[in-house]
Parts: structure tokens; sequence; C-alpha cells
């Protein structure tokens, strides 16, 4: 948002200089982002007063000049036009002024020879200094000012600076140069006073319009008016510079006149061609679905049944708060206009801007909250504005539907919870200042109870925190000591098991074994929903920006994939990434459950190519080894292995805690990398984040390491598809329970050089004896005891 640091001084008068202003508006909670200075077309003219003027001995048509502008020395200067005379006082351009014409390039002033003469300036005609178009002589000046007086200041025109803010969603009553203005009243405690509307006046010229509000509960307030006799002209210099300035392009009178009440006042209006209006009526209804209007873009739009429109006797004229209509707009030949200014239900607007695809500065507005308070002052002074700079006749009625007034929001606030979450104790009459220079009533009920009464237009201040927050940035956030021993208090108990440790502290361990974290987007496309998940389960947004964004996800594998696409695509081939994100399904109840995942995924070669290091493909072992170390991480002993149910994976395992499923991984479905357009393998884990949190356990087992070295075996072993790693694991614990202290699948394979309903296992075994080193007759005996129950109870074939 931009704000001109110029106009700020219509509302309340500062000393501030621009950086001073804005690091004062960062301080409330107005981040200044950026301040821009913007140099008057006038900045470095100055008056002079012709002392000689005597004709040039070489040319007809030139003069020499002496001009006084204020410094030591006196200027000669040869000029050509032709009302040029003794005693004048004119304007100069000393050497170095650059000049802006009304028509062409700027140019700079240089010294110069003219026909032998020394010429040290120049004496402007007013379109050599985008005045006007004129060009017959120079610009006499009937004035008193002294030499050296800068123009601007005769003329009061001055340089500017915009002030850009990064306005949060929260604050939108600070969206206009008045909302800033407030702000600064309440940090500085300076005056705040709105221009002067009591010139208005309804005239003695009968309406031709008449006004019906259908649609209350969507336009609880509107204000409507007429002005006959307009001319559409081109807005003077003043209002071209403010809306410049705040990065609108100047249109017309008319129309300039509503965007500077939009961004001057945080109001937006618009105003109709009232001979386009058919019927003599204006109507504010929502059209039947289906009814078209063609909007000011030239594109035809249909409204659904529930968008608002401001309407004549025979259809819509506009997308009430959103966009005007093409037919009823404000053109060069209009002599007569319908102004209107309303407040609009934020829910509606926020719906049908969303719907049409619309983003513009009403619907900004409009959908966080505007003042209801506000339509009869901005249509006072838009009117005086249009007769100021058009003409025209106001009618003799005027409009105000407001049926069902909007009430403040009004609650009890304690004083020791100010003090409390603050951390100092600023007094009850401190407290109560800076609440009423941000114009919220108080009363102070006693035992530290304060009754406060909030204006609708601050519709995110209706609570007992809010309070505290107006309070704290106004009082300012570096006027609160450090005490000698910090502590915090919080508004919620936080539970044994600290999340956010636990996840900062697991970030840094993925970060160490290579992961880099992403973080994505929650909404995504319907068909990622429908690739992994339940399509019944889906949790569809009401109004989604789009239709490629209009679903909850269910997993966090697209997310991934997306990421690992959008590297791959700039050249970074080899991923190891995770997400600690949420997943949303709907019940079979309608109720919506969301839960907290973390997911890994690795895609790539395992390491940079380089001449002492070839780099691996990256394969199964690999996100095994990383989903072990997560489990080892979060003191995770206890789970059983199987092959995994989940249809992301053409091969994998889960691991289940009590039968329910804490971790599925494994290689990612050709098909699936397909969608994604993902042209290389990737393996994917995704692990239930808040199951995986109550596994987490704080208490420690010790035991005696011992003192003999373990052993480790591998088999390949061939087995009929149903056979899971669980079954392998149990067979192998129950056969050997004594010096069997780990068994690990690190590979699996499905191909052509097997049997279509078989795989291979390669699998490890850690074997260790706590009282003596083992032997080879031991560790052999032992691993055909272990082959044999393979053979016997699944079948198995061992390769050898």
């Amino acid at each position: 948002m931009k704000i001109s640091y110029k106009s700020l001084k219509k509302f309340i008068s500062f000393e501030h200089s621009p950086e001073e202003l804005g690091r004062l508006l960062t301080s409330t909670g107005l981040e200044v982002e950026g301040i821009e200075e913007i140099k008057g077309t006038l900045d470095g003219l100055v008056i002079g007063k012709v002392l000689s003027c005597e004709k040039h001995p070489d040319a007809d048509k030139l003069k020499l000049t002496r001009v006084d502008v204020g410094g030591e020395e006196i200027l000669d200067i040869v000029c050509g036009a032709p009302n040029v005379a003794e005693g004048q006082k004119v304007i100069v351009a000393p050497v170095g002024v650059t000049l802006y014409p009304t028509e062409g390039e700027p140019f700079t002033i240089k010294k110069s020879k003219i026909r032998g003469a020394s010429s040290n300036g120049m004496l402007c005609a007013e379109d050599e200094i985008g005045l006007g178009k004129s060009h017959d002589g120079l610009l006499i000046l009937d004035t008193d000012l002294a030499p050296g007086t800068p123009v601007a200041q005769y003329f009061k025109k001055e340089g500017d600076h915009v002030i850009e803010i990064g306005l949060t969603p929260n604050r939108a009553d600070a969206a206009s140069h008045f909302g800033v203005a407030r702000d600064i009243k309440a940090v500085t405690g300076l005056d705040l006073q709105l221009p002067d509307v009591s010139g208005f006046s309804l005239g003695s010229a009968e309406p031709k319009i008449d006004l019906e509000v259908i649609a209350t509960e969507a336009c609880p307030r509107f204000c409507g008016l007429e002005i006959q006799g307009v001319s559409v002209k081109e807005s003077p210099e003043w209002l071209q510079e403010f809306l410049r300035a705040v990065g609108l392009n100047p249109i017309n009178n008319i129309v300039d006149i509503s965007n500077y009440i939009c961004h001057f006042l945080g109001q937006p209006m618009h105003i109709f061609d009232a001979d386009e209006i058919r019927g003599g009526k204006v109507v504010v209804r929502k059209p039947e679905a289906g009814t078209e209007i063609i909007t000011l873009d030239g594109v035809s739009r249909k409204f659904r049944g529930q968008d608002l429109a401001i309407c004549d006797a025979e259809g819509p004229m506009a997308i009430a708060g959103v966009f005007g209509g093409q037919k009823s707009g404000v053109k060069a030949e209009t002599k007569h206009i319908f102004l209107e200014v309303a407040y609009f239900d934020p829910a509606h607007i926020r719906s049908t801007a969303s719907y049409f695809g619309l983003k513009t500065d009403a619907s900004f507005r409009y959908e966080r909250g505007t003042d209801p308070n506000m339509p009869p002052y901005a249509i006072k002074l838009a009117a005086l504005l249009v007769q100021e700079l058009a003409g025209g006749q106001i009618v003799s009625k005027s409009f105000d539907n407001y049926p069902t007034p909007i009430s403040n929001f009004e609650f009890d606030v304690k004083v020791r919870n100010i003090d409390r979450l603050i951390g100092k104790a600023l007094g009850i009459g401190k407290i109560k200042e800076i609440l009423e220079r941000l114009d919220i009533g108080v009363q102070d009920k006693g035992e530290g109870v304060l009754a406060v009464s909030v204006p609708p237009y601050r519709v995110d201040v209706n609570r007992e925190a809010d309070i505290v927050e107006e309070v704290l940035r106004i009082y300012g956030f570096d006027n609160v000591e450090l005490s000698d021993h910090l502590s915090a208090s919080y508004l919620s108990d936080f539970p044994v098991k600290e999340e956010e440790g636990l996840r900062i502290s697991l970030t840094a361990t993925l970060a160490a074994m290579g992961f880099n974290e992403i973080q994505c987007l929650s909404i995504v496309n319907p068909k990622e929903n429908a690739w992994t998940g339940d399509p019944e389960s889906s949790v569809k947004l009401l109004n989604p920006l789009s239709e490629e964004l209009s679903e909850m996800r269910q997993s966090l594998l697209f997310s991934a994939l997306n990421t690992a696409v959008y590297n791959i695509n700039r050249r970074n081939r080899d991923l190891k990434v995770f997400e600690f994100g949420r997943v949303y399904k709907r019940n079979t109840q309608g109720k919506v459950k969301e839960k907290k995942m973390l997911s890994l995924l690795l895609t790539g070669k395992t390491s940079a190519e380089s001449w002492a290091l070839k780099g691996d493909n990256t394969a199964y072992r690999h996100l095994h080894q990383a989903v072990q170390q997560v489990l080892k991480w979060m003191k995770v002993r206890q789970f059983e292995g199987q092959e995994t149910a989940s249809p992301t994976f053409a091969y994998g395992l889960d691991y289940t805690v009590n039968g329910k499923v804490l971790v599925s991984f494994g290689k990612v479905k050709a098909d699936l990398l397909k969608k994604a357009d993902l042209k290389q393998e990737a393996y994917y884990a995704e692990f239930d984040w808040e199951y995986l949190m109550q596994q987490y356990s704080t208490d420690f087992v010790f035991k005696e390491i011992s003192k003999f070295p373990e052993v480790r075996r591998d088999l390949s072993l061939v087995l009929d598809e149903e056979v899971s790693f669980n079954k392998i694991q149990k067979i192998a614990y129950q056969t050997e329970k004594k010096l069997l202290k780990q068994v690990n699948v690190f590979d699996v394979y499905k191909g052509d050089k097997l049997a279509e309903n078989q795989k291979s296992y390669s699998v490890s075994f850690i074997l260790q004896d706590q009282e003596k080193t083992l032997t080879d007759q031991q560790i052999d005996k032992t691993m055909q005891r272990l082959m044999g129950a393979f053979e016997r109870e699944v079948g198995a074939i061992i390769r050898k």
C-alpha cells in the first residue's frame, strides 16, 4: 500500500521527516517497506527580478538581461521571449536545473554562449516548466516575494515522498491515508482533523433517481446522491499527483474523485452515468443465477444467485463492492451522475470477488471490513469535490439507507492481564489514554476492570488479547524494559512432550543427514487427492482461488514430488527433502480431521559426482536407513514391520505400533511419478507425526555395553509375494532368542528375474553374545537354523 507523505498532512500536522515517520509507523505495526522521493517539476526554479533588458547586438529577436535571483551574483541570461522587460518578476532556471516541459522530454540547463553572449540560465514560459501549454512569452509573476524564493512556494507545488507499507490482513482500518493518520494521532497525541464538509447542502434540482435496497443483509448501509450538469474533463494537477503517488493513472475528474476517496478515506465508492440508469431507479439486490453483466474490462460475467449487484429497473449495473459495469460507467459526454457510497458485508464481497476472480481496490477494502459510519461523510466530501472540479448542481434529495445500525464491540478487559502480557504495569491512566487516542471508549468499572467500546471499523479488535496488542503497539515494544530474570507467561499450558522443541531438534538431525526442509501449500489440485487418497474424504474449499487449488491435501506426497520437479527442472537433480505438514480428511460423519505428518523424499544420486566419488543412485536402502534414524532419534524401540498396504508404493514397508501404522515408506509407483512429471525414481516415507510423538519417551533404559563384538550375516531370500517382512522377523526371533539382536531388510527386488508372484528380500542379521566372543562354528550353526526355519515355514529359497 502506497501513502503520500504530503497528503497525510491534510489530516494531521506533524513535523517528522519521511524517515522519522517511517520508523514511527513501523513501531506501531504498519511496517514501512520503503520510502521513495518524488521530486517536484518546479524543483530548483526560483523567482528572479529583471534588473536590465537590452537588445542583443547580433540578433534582432534576442535580448540580454541581467537578473537578480537572490544570490551574491547577478545572472547574465540571453532571452528570446517578446514580453521580457526591465522590472519584471519572472521564473528563472539556473544552470544545473532540470526542466519538465508540458510536451517533450526533460532537459537540463547548461551554461552556454548564444551569438557570442554568455547565458547562465533560462527565463521560462509556462509550457517549459509543465504549468500549461502557452508559449507566447514569459510567465510574469505578480508577487511581493523576494528574488531567490523557490517557485514551488509561489505556486504551492512541492515534491513528495511515497511511503510503502506492508499492510497485514488484520489492519483493514489502516488501508488509507486517514487510517494511517489515525495511528500517527494515537502514537503522538496530535490532533486529527477531517477535511471540512460544512459547505455541503442539497440543491433545488428535482431528483430523477429513486433507491431501493432489498438485500439489506449484504448491504447494511447505502448512501446515494445525484448531481446534474457536470463537465467531465482532465483532473487538476494536485489530484493527478496524488493518484500517481498511490500507483494509479488519472482518467478524468469524476473517476479520479472516486479513486481519491477510496485511497484518501479508505471508503470505496462508485459513480454511475445517471442517464444510463434505466427506469430511474437504483436497486441493491442479488440477481438470479445466470444473469449477465459486461464489466468495465469488457468481459461478460454471470451471477450465481448469491452475488450482490447494484441494479437499475432492468438489470445489473455493477458487481457490488467489486467492479463496475461497462454501460453505466462515466464517459466523456456524461452530464448527470449518481454517487454510490456503501457499507457491504465482508463475507459477501469475499465470496463474490473470489468467484469472479477479481481483485480491485474496492474489493480489497470491502472484503476486510470498512467503516459503516464513513459513507455519509465520504459522499459529502465527494459531492463537494465534484462541484469544485466538474461543476454541477446537487439535487434536492439524498439517500442514507441504514435500517439496522452496526454497534460497537463491547466487552470487559482486566488490567492485570494487560500488565501480565505486556510485562510491565502501565497503570489505568496510561491505558485509558492510549485507548482513547485509538477512538476506543473506556469506562473504569472498578476492581481493575475496564469496559471498552471499540468502533466497528476496527474489525480486528474484539477480545481482551486484541486490546493488549493495541496498548502495546502504541506504548512501544522498545519501552518495555527487560527484567533481570527473563520469564514468560503463556495463555495455555504446554504438554509434557514439548512438540516444538522435538520438531526443531529433529529438523537439525535431518539437516545433518543432508536433508533440506520444504514448506508447501496445504491447498492442492483435486486430481492429486484422487491419485493418492479417497475422493469421498476430500475437504473442499468454500471459496477456492481457482479450480486447480480447491481442496485440502490428504497426503504430503505430491507436495514433495512437485518440489522435486521444480528443482530438477532447474538442474538440481539430487534431492533429499523433508516436510512437517498437515493433511485433512472428512470422516463418515462429515467432520474434518486434521493430522500432522512428517514426510521424507529421496531422488537422484546420493552425492554429487566428482573425480573422487561417482555417486550412487538413490535406492530403497538409503530411505530405509533414514527412516531408522528418525525412529532411533525419537526413541521408538519396539515396532513391527510388514509389507506396505499403501497404494502409493511399488514396494515398501509399514512400521506399526500396537497395530497402528507409524510410518509407511517405499519406492513411489511409476504411474504417480508420471502424473507428477517426475522422470527419475523417487523413494518416499510418511510418518504419522502425532502418533510418533506419543511414542517418544524421555525415560532412558541403561544396560551394560557388551565387551564382545557383534557379527553381521546377510541372507537373500526368495519368497512368495504375500510373505511379509514381519513374518520373517517373527520366525527369526522365535528360532534364535539368545544371540539374535537385530533383523533388518535392506533391499527388496521384484522383476523379470523372478516368477510373477515372487519377490526377493535381502536381510541382515546381527548376532552377539554378552558373555564371550562368537566362534565361526556358533555363527554357522545359528544361520543354518535360521535358513531351515525360513525354508520350512514360508517356503523360502535361499540364494547362495
